[in-house]
């Protein structure tokens, strides 16, 4: 009866073109993904470059995806950045595009919801929890740096709200300004982490937290000036790993007791960030705090959430 019969998703966010498809079962079919092309030395691409690469991308995606007899049976896409009202970027009227095309075609159900609760379902998907109604959420990305409270409705669906995060830099531009300094591509995380994993010492680079806020611009500035009075460049990347993830512990510790909150789901590009997990996980459960770690796949920009999302939403007609 279910053979074949799927649930696509599509998210095209600002440096990764993505689809994925997960069947009745919840079980991931395919997913394809290309992550936006920047020049050498450039730390970002404008909205309009964005939308060229994501027109191109996705017709490429999608023949990668449906090598085989595959029916749609809902679609969930990205539409908006972030779960507000005026959340709006262009880059996500591709993947919007496309998906209201095939919906409309098809007669098939479409499901819109933001890149934020993309990567929140990505995470519930992967890491099987918090099974909890009431957790925390830190997004840690190039775009966000956001630590919320995520509540679950009586519709299933969750209700996030601002708790903490930074107030000028986003984690993953303070690895970009650092990185492209240090001469890798943009966009630096995965460079940087393979970089510090060679370190043999570890820089000190500053932490500014208070209660749920944090600050990564001072702490970027320092990294850099320590680059150009000389620094190892292993032992600078060990220390803006370290300064990143006992932010991320301050910023979590804080507002767990505050809240009385004591699960937190990691997600976000930056959140992949292998030491930044451990460091977190060994931290936090001094303070029987619980974290939860999708896939590290599935943590960066990928459709994942958004087929979870209308499987989850699809499946529940059925119940």
């Amino acid at each position: 009866m279910y053979k074949n019969e799927v649930y696509l998703g599509i998210d095209t966010s600002c440096y990764t073109t993505s689809v994925a498809a997960i069947d009745r079962e919840g079980r991931l079919v395919g997913e394809a993904r290309r992550i936006l092309q920047v020049k050498q030395g450039g730390r970002g691409l404008q909205q309009s470059e964005m939308v060229f690469q994501h027109t191109r991308n996705l017709p490429d995606l999608m023949q990668e995806l449906f090598t085989k007899p595959l029916k749609i049976v809902g679609i969930g896409v990205s539409a908006r950045p972030r779960p507000l009202e005026n959340s709006y970027m262009p880059a996500f009227l591709v993947g919007l595009g496309l998906a209201r095309s095939l919906a409309a075609a098809s007669e098939i159900t479409l499901h819109e919801i933001s890149h934020q609760e993309n990567h929140l379902e990505a995470g519930l998907w992967s890491a099987q929890g918090p099974d909890a109604d009431r957790f925390l959420l830190l997004h840690a990305s190039g775009g966000t740096t956001d630590l919320l409270t995520a509540e679950k409705r009586a519709d299933g669906n969750y209700e996030l709200t601002q708790a903490g995060g930074s107030k000028d830099l986003h984690a993953g531009q303070f690895i970009d300004r650092v990185g492209v300094a240090l001469g890798l591509q943009f966009p630096a995380g995965p460079a940087l982490e393979r970089l510090a994993a060679t370190a043999g010492d570890c820089i000190e680079v500053p932490v500014a937290v208070r209660q749920g806020d944090v600050s990564l611009s001072g702490p970027a500035t320092a990294a850099l000036r320590k680059l150009e009075a000389g620094a190892d460049p292993a032992a600078l990347a060990a220390g803006v790993q370290y300064a990143l993830a006992e932010t991320f512990v301050r910023m979590i510790r804080n507002v767990a007791a505050q809240k009385e909150i004591f699960d937190v789901l990691l997600v976000g590009g930056v959140a992949s960030n292998s030491y930044i997990r451990s460091h977190l996980i060994e931290k936090l459960a001094k303070r029987r705090i619980r974290v939860w770690i999708p896939e590290s796949r599935f943590s960066p920009d990928n459709a994942a959430g958004c087929a979870a999302y209308a499987f989850r939403q699809g499946e529940s007609r059925y119940e």
